[in-house]
């Protein structure tokens, strides 16, 4: 008879984890707020250095940066919606995202529609060209990702290419930066009603109404030293306007990510997430803020 030796145990292999359940393994230290302060803030000086030189050294400079961040957020969006098995196409939204900000910064606010219309077609006929089996899906995700953040984020093109373009760019940034932190200090010091507990669990009443106090008087401040027509209302008034909106978008993307089970959009900004997590706010003030400044300070000619 044979001997028969002894029977090794089958080797189970680990099924692949989720993007959230790989994170959710990660864990790293962070304050209070949920987040590694350090890094963010290191990486935060680095991003407004970068994007404020290539806004006074270059305006297409500026231009090229935002249609590189474009694409990474598309990619991001793409990452985090092929989570529940949606497959939004990517090259013709990256490149449709690109040429829409070039064509806002080069044509105004018309070639920017046209640019995003084209965009929405071009995202149909490549997708139904590769089948109609999930296609409604995946159109409707290539076509929500083109206009949020990409037709967005086209009006800080709009505003770049406008008289004192860099000025009104600067000025949108700074103020919607300040609303993230104003809300992070009032939140962390005096937070104790949530906002919205379902969503964003670590927002607080207490950090938007800081946030409103702080765009409010960092507006009132930067307003009239660099726009000649603007006074110091117009900027508390702009200030105040600018916190809630930056406060629905950063609610927008909370809302995103917790249907798609992610807790970041990506983990390629240290101490932020993903570069989405950082332009929530951004793309959506960006339209309010580029019809504000015209009224503030008119563009004519």
């Amino acid at each position: 008879m044979d001997k028969i030796g002894p029977v090794e145990a089958p080797v189970v292999v680990d099924p692949p984890l989720r993007r959230a359940d790989r994170h959710a393994q990660q864990p790293k230290a962070v304050g209070r707020a949920g987040r590694d302060l350090r890094a963010a803030v290191g990486v935060g000086v680095a991003l407004a250095v970068l994007v404020v030189v290539g806004l006074f050294v270059l305006p297409e400079i500026f231009v090229g940066i935002l249609c590189v961040a474009l694409v990474i957020a598309v990619w991001e969006l793409r990452q985090a919606l092929a989570e529940r098995s949606i497959h939004a196409p990517l090259v013709p939204v990256a490149i449709g995202a690109v040429s829409m900000a070039i064509a806002g910064y080069v044509r105004g606010p018309e070639a920017l529609v046209v640019a995003t219309t084209l965009s929405l077609v071009a995202v149909l006929v490549w997708r139904v060209a590769d089948g109609l089996d999930g296609a409604l899906t995946d159109v409707s995700a290539g076509a929500f990702t083109l206009l949020y953040p990409c037709f967005l984020a086209g009006f800080a093109a709009l505003m770049v290419a406008e008289p004192e373009g860099q000025w009104r760019v600067l000025a949108f940034i700074l103020i919607t930066v300040f609303s993230d932190i104003g809300g992070y200090a009032f939140g962390v010091l005096l937070g104790k009603h949530p906002m919205a507990p379902k969503l964003s669990p670590k927002k607080s009443w207490e950090g938007f109404a800081g946030s409103v106090l702080t765009c409010a008087v960092v507006g009132a401040i930067s307003i009239p030293l660099i726009f000649d027509s603007g006074q110091w209302w117009h900027g508390a008034l702009l200030g105040m306007v600018i916190a809630p909106v930056a406060t629905i978008g950063d609610l927008v993307e909370s809302s995103i990510k917790r249907d798609l089970g992610v807790k970041d959009m990506s983990n390629i900004l240290p101490g932020h997430g993903g570069l989405m997590d950082r332009l929530d706010s951004l793309v959506l003030v960006a339209p309010v803020v580029w019809a504000a400044l015209r009224l503030i300070s008119p563009v004519t000619g």
